[in-house]
């Protein structure tokens, strides 16, 4: 099941309960926080504000949570220069460029991603998923100071 603009928390929830999986308070309020949040959220925020809600919340347990509603297809992650982040399976995928010097994070779009996708795969016969993780450099502003 992907998570969608019409899929509530509690049919997520319904669905892992299906599958057998134990929900327990603290999931429960994870799962609402997951689907309240739109584009990426670090483990980090969503057990911040988790725990302002249910102050008993563990951090290990957003971090299991949120690797059972990935393996179920619910949610996706990226690793990012400050570490993996978080967004809805259903979302268009794009990759990250972040600036190594200012932090800066642009997006490149998924036809871009395909051709530099295709482009690997003819010089290396390797297919790569770009949306997995950030491509570190410089962004412009950085590159002209330091030409300067």
């Amino acid at each position: 099941m992907q998570a969608t603009e019409s899929v509530t928390a509690a049919d997520i929830v319904g669905a892992l309960r299906r599958r057998g999986m134990r929900i327990t308070p603290q999931r429960q309020a994870i799962v609402a926080e997951v689907m309240r949040t739109r584009g990426h959220i670090s483990p980090a925020e969503i057990a911040r504000r988790v725990q302002s809600q249910m102050p008993g919340v563990n951090p290990s347990t957003v971090y299991r949570t949120l690797a059972m509603l990935e393996s179920a297809g619910i949610l996706a992650h990226a690793h990012l220069e400050q570490g993996a982040e978080y967004h809805h399976a259903g979302e268009e995928g794009h990759v990250h460029l972040v600036c190594a010097r200012c932090a800066a994070e642009e997006d490149l779009s998924v036809q871009e991603a395909r051709s530099l996708a295709r482009l690997i795969g003819r010089h290396h016969g390797f297919r790569p998923d770009l949306t997995h993780f950030a491509i570190s450099g410089l962004c412009k502003s950085c590159q002209e100071f330091l030409d300067s």
